[in-house]
C-alpha cells in the first residue's frame, strides 16, 4: 500500500533551460546554460477551486498548494471550450476550436508541424505523451514515446492484472524520465484520466482502495444554487430532463447521500492525482532538474458540482469554464512567488508559452499568447481583458446545444445559436449567473454593446 497524501498533482508542465536561453543568475546562482525540457501535466474534469490553496475546504492537494507558493497561481484561468477533445486540440495548436476544426473528439486539421510538440521534436526534443488522448488515434509516429489510454479507472495489463489509471499515469512518465536520451532535451504530456468519471459505470469515480479512508468524516458543502430553482432559471431547451447534463446530474447529484458518495471520490481521485504529481516532479529533482525547470498545472475543462441542477461542463458558465493554472518557473523574481494573478489566461495561451520558454519562434498560426509576460516583465503587459467563447452541439440540440459567450471580468453574454437566444449575466453582483438581465430594458445599452464585441471576437477566432 502506497501513501497517497505524500504528494498529488494534475496538469503540470516541466521545463528547463534551453542552449538559446539563460537563467537569472543574480536570484538563482546559475552561470550555465541548459536545453530546456518540458514536462506537461494534465488533469481531466478538475475545475478552478479544487484546490486546498484556492479555499477548498475538503479536498487535499499538498504538492499543488506548495508548488502555487514556489511559483504563481492564476486565478481567472479559463478554456476556450469545455469539452475533453477539443479543449485537448487548443492545448496543442495554441488555437480556438474555429480555427484548427476539431469540435468533438477528433483529429484537428491544424498541420501537425504547426502544434507545440511537433515544433520541438523538430527542434531536436524527445517528445512523449502518455495518458488520455481523446483526439482520434494518437499519432504514435509523431512521438517517440507514447502511452494512449483512458476511459476506465482501472486498466488491464498484459498479464492481466488490474492497475489503477492514475498509477499507469505514473508508471509510465516515470519510465519515460528514466529511459529518455540525457543528450536530448525532452518534452513529455502526461494526460491523465482522473478525475473524469467512468460514465459507463454507475459508481462513475473509483478510486483507488488506499484512498477510501480520506474524506470519510467529512461533509461536502453543498453550492448554494446545486438547487431545482436555479435548474428552473436555465433556458427551457437547456433545464430539460432530455439534457445530457440533467441526466447526468441523475447519476451522481440527485439524492444527498448520492451527492456525498460521488464528490468523496471525485476528491480521492484528485488527491491521487496530486500525490503522483509529486512523484513525477521528485524524480525530477532526483535527476537535478529541480532548479532548471519551469512547471505548469492546468486541466482540460471545469466541471459542474450539481450547480444549475447540471453536471459535467460545456456550457459558458463559470464552474464550467474556470480551470487551475499554476507556473513555477527559474526566471520568475523572488517577489512574484506564492502569489496570484487574476489575469485572464486561457489555455489557448499555453502553446505559445512552452514555444517562448523553448526559444521555438510562434507561428503565426498561434492565436494564444505568452502567458510568462505577465510575471517576467518590468511592467505588466496589456493583457485582454475578454475573451471568445466556443462550444458545438453534440448529437443533437437536445443532447448537448451548441453555446457561446464572451466574457469579461464583470459582465458576460451567452449565445445559444440554434435558439437564436441571448442571456446577459452581472458577473459583479450575480457571480453564480442566476438573473438573466437579457430582456431587462435598464440593460439594452450593455447587452447592445456585449452582442456587438461578441460578433467581432468570434469572427476573429477564425
Amino acid at each position: 500500500m502506497r501513501l497517497l497524501i505524500a504528494a498529488v498533482c494534475p496538469l503540470v508542465l516541466v521545463i528547463a533551460w534551453p542552449a538559446f536561453a539563460s537563467a537569472d543568475t543574480s536570484e538563482h546562482g546559475s552561470t550555465e546554460s541548459e536545453p530546456l525540457n518540458v514536462l506537461l501535466l494534465y488533469a481531466d474534469d478538475w475545475r478552478h477551486d479544487t484546490l486546498g490553496i484556492a479555499g477548498n475546504p475538503v479536498v487535499q492537494t499538498p504538492t499543488l498548494d506548495e508548488l502555487s507558493r514556489e511559483g504563481i497561481r492564476f486565478t481567472q484561468n479559463c478554456v476556450t471550450t469545455s469539452i475533453c477533445g477539443v479543449s485537448r486540440a487548443t492545448l496543442f495548436t495554441g488555437q480556438w476550436m474555429s480555427r484548427h476544426g476539431n469540435r468533438s473528439f477528433k483529429p484537428w486539421t491544424t498541420p501537425w508541424q504547426k502544434t507545440f510538440p511537433g515544433l520541438l521534436r523538430e527542434h531536436g526534443y524527445f517528445v512523449g505523451h502518455v495518458g488520455k488522448w481523446h483526439n482520434g488515434k494518437i499519432p504514435a509516429d509523431k512521438f517517440d514515446f507514447s502511452r494512449s489510454y483512458f476511459g476506465k479507472h482501472w486498466v488491464t495489463q498484459p498479464d492481466g492484472s488490474k492497475i489503477h489509471v492514475t498509477e499507469k499515469n505514473e508508471m509510465d512518465a516515470l519510465e519515460f524520465l528514466k529511459t529518455r536520451p540525457t543528450d536530448q532535451p525532452f518534452c513529455l504530456t502526461v494526460a491523465f484520466f482522473a478525475t473524469h468519471a467512468e460514465d459507463s459505470n454507475p459508481k462513475q469515480f473509483l478510486p483507488q482502495p488506499e484512498s477510501m479512508s480520506l474524506y470519510r468524516d467529512v461533509t461536502v458543502p453543498v453550492a448554494p444554487n446545486a438547487t431545482q430553482e436555479s435548474f428552473e432559471r436555465l433556458p427551457d431547451f437547456v433545464g430539460n430532463e432530455k439534457n445530457e447534463g440533467r441526466n447526468r446530474w441523475h447519476w451522481r447529484f440527485d439524492t444527498p447521500q448520492k451527492y456525498q458518495t460521488m464528490m468523496k471520490n471525485y476528491y480521492r481521485l484528485a488527491t491521487e492525482v496530486d500525490a503522483t504529481c509529486g512523484r513525477i516532479l521528485a524524480e525530477l529533482e532526483k535527476q537535478g532538474l529541480g532548479d532548471n525547470t519551469l512547471v505548469i498545472f492546468t486541466t482540460d475543462n471545469g466541471y459542474y458540482h450539481a450547480e444549475h441542477g447540471l453536471a459535467d461542463k460545456w456550457y459558458p458558465h463559470q464552474e464550467s469554464i474556470r480551470v487551475p493554472l499554476i507556473i513555477r518557473d527559474p526566471r520568475m523574481p523572488d517577489s512574484i512567488r506564492g502569489q496570484t494573478n487574476d489575469a485572464f489566461t486561457l489555455n489557448v495561451d499555453l502553446a505559445p508559452t512552452i514555444l517562448s520558454a523553448t526559444g521555438v519562434d510562434i507561428p503565426e498560426t498561434m492565436q494564444g499568447r505568452d502567458v510568462s509576460s505577465l510575471y517576467l516583465a518590468d511592467q505588466e503587459s496589456d493583457w485582454r481583458s475578454e475573451f471568445f467563447y466556443e462550444h458545438p452541439m453534440l448529437r443533437s440540440k437536445d443532447f448537448i446545444p451548441a453555446s457561446e459567450a464572451l466574457v469579461r471580468r464583470d459582465w458576460k453574454y451567452f449565445y445559444w445559436p440554434e435558439f437564436d437566444h441571448e442571456q446577459l449575466f452581472d458577473l459583479r453582483s450575480d457571480p453564480r449567473e442566476e438573473n438573466d438581465l437579457a430582456g431587462d430594458p435598464e440593460h439594452a445599452d450593455i447587452l447592445r454593446d456585449m452582442r456587438d464585441r461578441f460578433a467581432e471576437l468570434k469572427a476573429a477566432a477564425r
